[in-house]
């Protein structure tokens, strides 16, 4: 589950395994514990199309030709990297399918912080008046 409104079919999700680097010893060479996963934003059913817009929008910098792809090798076992991948993808999701943050309306200045900055221009030019002296 990405969203309250967006869940993902495990169906939907490709995972790929292969030798991970980094911790392990001995066993780095034969267990297959890094994790692939891939989900196709594009094509998915399950991403009602006004948030498959939104998303592949957010996304396009990461995907390859549609398809969302998540690496996770940062432990040594392949079960806690499949569910590190999961939670990354949906991290993703989430991010990519919030709503935009409301426009900023400009405003004004307040008349009283329009004169408090003049005043303290103003105080600023009599202290620096003031230290240029007559060197005669």
């Amino acid at each position: 589950m990405v969203t309250r409104t967006l869940v993902v079919p495990a169906a939907e999700l490709g995972e790929r395994f292969s030798r991970s680097s980094g911790p392990g010893g001995q066993g780095v060479n034969t267990a297959d514990s890094r994790v692939e996963l891939s989900f196709d934003l594009a094509g998915s059913p399950s991403v009602p199309g006004w948030l498959r817009e939104r998303m592949l929008g957010r996304l396009a910098h990461r995907l390859v030709g549609g398809v969302l792809t998540v690496t996770a090798s940062e432990h040594r076992a392949q079960l806690q990297n499949r569910a590190a991948a999961r939670e990354r993808l949906a991290r993703l999701l989430r991010e990519a399918a919030a709503a935009p943050p409301p426009v900023r309306r400009a405003t004004k200045p307040t008349k009283g912080s329009q004169e408090r900055r003049i005043a303290a221009k103003k105080r600023r030019a009599q202290t620096k008046q003031g230290r240029r002296g007559g060197w005669d």
